[in-house]
């Protein structure tokens, strides 16, 4: 980055507009994130519609800023009620909920926040040395590269879908279809719009965006209320210190600067998520602690292990996302929407022609985490009682948002009927163990699919094989795609092997 561009950067992102945007996107995020059972993605989705009149460095650094956020939120709930606001928080609920019983609970919020903070730091400081040089790579894509990269994104997100496979290829394979609705990109002829006009332009992407993220949520949730009404308490009056003492602090600071990088890497690997960065981290901590029979037990270190990596993976998420167009998450597939929103294209071009913009972002990820790690220390001891809020209080709150966000969006009544189908349709899969995610990628990388097939049906002049073989890259992502739906099975075989020879084991 020169320095001319450096200022430019600097000119765009410290703004009285941004960085409120910035300080409003990290509260609200918290908050969120904070009440159990309302995730990351559905504060990313549901605020987009927030973002839309916004200049892109606004609104993006609002949106970055809500998600790194909503995953250090998820912590507040795991810690003092046991129950994670998000499900990269689940790890932390072990050690941070023990602490909570043993009087310790805001101990246990500042380990938690300072660990967040730091590994959200390190991921978007490694964001923003590693996407430019890892961005040259899609310069060398055409058209059949890029029906290869969507397909990837769908099998990557569909084989990471909570473990059923086949449930979230036929969650992708149902968004494709969903795709297809609309006007034929090469003759320009309505597809399955069944005479309605307002389908002609396709199904809209932000209401469709907010029914499958935030309705299907609250339809859950309120179901959930009545079916068991129960009112959570605080378990423990919270006293003591916030901040660790600099003993402890320097007990964990290996723990947290080995689980950042592990959980960037994590979140590099398109599909992985938070979860699966803290649970690694988790293990990894554990298996290399002096003292692993503490974990579970309220070990600071365990927390201080899942917290910098859930947070880690919100940088490394950002890579694939910003450089080849490919989310690493749920929550970054709904990010590549606000991308597209405010007309920008993964790739190359974000770091050469939108350079300003995208360092911009990157830059006001930075301060988002570390006005996150500000906040929630200064504001733990009260932040808590967001987590006391009824479900019958946010519920009726996140259903007016979401009518009035997909009303603004093009002041058209017919995108809150298909939010409100879509928000129906997403409660079902929800109930059925369907996930949401595959769906809403194929809505957004089904027309770049399809536009790279029939390109590559006309590029290869009827030799369909011999063109897409002979292509380097496009061999190196087909074996990718191939690797992506085996190796859940292999993983599985791997486990009953396992599983096997330990029951033989313990039988002898």
């Amino acid at each position: 980055m020169d320095g001319q561009l450096f200022l430019q950067v600097l000119d765009q992102l410290f703004t009285v507009e941004t960085l409120v945007a910035i300080f409003l996107g990290t509260l609200g995020g918290t908050m969120i994130g904070a009440l159990p059972g309302l995730s990351a993605t559905m504060a990313v989705a549901l605020l987009i519609p927030v973002t839309f009149g916004m200049h892109p460095v606004t609104g993006l650094s609002m949106l970055t800023a809500i998600y790194t956020s909503a995953i250090y939120g998820g912590s507040i709930s795991a810690i003092l009620l046991h129950t994670p606001g998000t499900p990269a928080s689940a790890a932390t609920a072990m050690d941070g909920y023990a602490m909570t019983k043993q009087g310790k609970g805001l101990k246990a919020l500042g380990i938690s926040t300072i660990a967040s903070m730091i590994g959200g730091f390190i991921s978007a400081c490694l964001l923003l040395f590693l996407a430019p040089p890892l961005s040259l790579i899609s310069l060398k894509f055409n058209a059949p590269e890029y029906f290869l990269i969507a397909i990837f994104g769908l099998t990557i997100i569909g084989s990471l879908s909570s473990g059923k496979m086949l449930k979230g290829l036929a969650s992708g394979v149902f968004g494709l279809a969903i795709a297809l609705i609309g006007t034929d990109i090469l003759t320009a002829y309505p597809r399955y719009t069944f005479g309605i006009t307002s389908l002609e332009s396709g199904i809209s992407l932000v209401p469709a965006l907010i029914g499958m993220f935030s309705l299907s949520q609250v339809l859950i949730q309120v179901e959930d209320m009545h079916s068991a009404k129960k009112k959570v308490k605080l378990t423990e009056e919270l006293k003591g210190k916030v901040l660790p003492s600099w003993k402890e602090f320097k007990s964990i600071t290996p723990t947290i600067f080995k689980s950042s990088f592990i959980g960037t890497f994590v979140g590099i690997l398109p599909g992985a998520g938070g979860d699966i960065g803290s649970w690694v981290s988790y293990n990894e901590a554990k298996r290399s602690s002096k003292n692993p029979e503490n974990f579970g037990k309220g070990s600071i270190q365990g927390i201080a292990a899942s917290e910098s990596a859930n947070n880690a993976v919100t940088g490394g998420a950002l890579i694939p996302l910003l450089t080849l167009g490919i989310p690493g998450s749920a929550a970054t597939a709904i990010l590549l929407g606000g991308l597209y929103i405010q007309g920008l294209v993964p790739g190359r071009e974000l770091f050469t022609t939108y350079a300003n913009i995208t360092y911009a972002v990157i830059i006001g990820f930075i301060l988002a985490n570390i006005l996150m790690g500000c906040i929630g220390l200064f504001s733990a001891k009260y932040i808590v009682k967001v987590t006391q809020v009824p479900i019958g209080i946010v519920a009726p709150i996140i259903v007016v948002l979401s009518v009035v966000g997909s009303y603004a969006i093009n002041n058209n009544i017919f995108d809150v009927y298909v939010m409100v189908a879509f928000g129906i349709i997403g409660y079902f899969m929800r109930k059925t163990g369907f996930n949401a995610a595959p769906v809403v990628l194929a809505i957004i990388l089904g027309p770049m699919a399809e536009n790279g097939f029939r390109q590559s049906l006309i590029m290869s002049k009827g030799d369909m094989f011999g063109y897409y073989f002979g292509r380097p890259i496009s061999l190196v992502i087909i074996l990718l795609i191939i690797v992506s739906i085996l190796s859940p099975f292999i993983i599985q075989m791997i486990k009953k092997r396992r599983a096997m020879n330990a029951n033989k084991n313990f039988h002898v």
